[in-house]
């Protein structure tokens, strides 16, 4: 039977020849599904997913013939599931659902470990002025507090 860490160690050792990196595994026994997402900072392409399945194929034989193997890239409008993709995404637009359940949207500005800030704006009345300016107000966060975090996609 395969388990989930057989498989995270193949595919870090298929991972270590470029920068590519592991999202998540999934294992569904009832289905007999094994679902395998990678990322890289430049975008997955779809022959090295191919390339990931046959190297798992050899190196697994018969044992993998039990189970439907997907091997794709993480969804880009998915939330973020580790940290790496937290830094590929450092300067661009992204919305986070805080631990509230709030609803935000700004420019992810840094990452350090687990905690990220990002950059939103807020009405704020200035000081003697009556009507309220947008201004960038920096938010930190904790990524093991927040429900999710997602890359947003803008047309421009």
């Amino acid at each position: 039977m395969i388990t989930k860490e057989t498989l995270k160690t193949l595919v870090e050792e298929w991972l270590a020849k470029g920068d590519y990196f592991l999202v998540d595994i999934q294992m569904d026994g009832g289905d007999d599904r094994i679902v395998i997402e990678i990322d890289h900072a430049d975008g997955v392409w779809i022959e090295d997913c191919a390339e990931l399945s046959r190297f798992l194929q050899e190196k697994l034989g018969e044992e993998l013939g039990d189970y439907e193997l997907e091997v794709g890239s993480a969804g880009l409008g998915q939330p973020f599931k580790v940290a790496q993709q937290y830094v590929n995404h450092v300067g661009d637009n992204i919305e986070v659902i805080d631990a509230t359940g709030k609803k935000m949207t700004g420019v992810l500005k840094s990452v350090d470990g687990r905690q990220f800030v990002m950059t939103t704006q807020e009405k704020q009345i200035p000081e003697g002025k009556k009507r309220p300016v947008k201004v960038d107000v920096d938010k930190t966060f904790s990524m093991d507090e927040v429900k999710s975090t997602k890359y947003l996609l803008t047309f421009k």
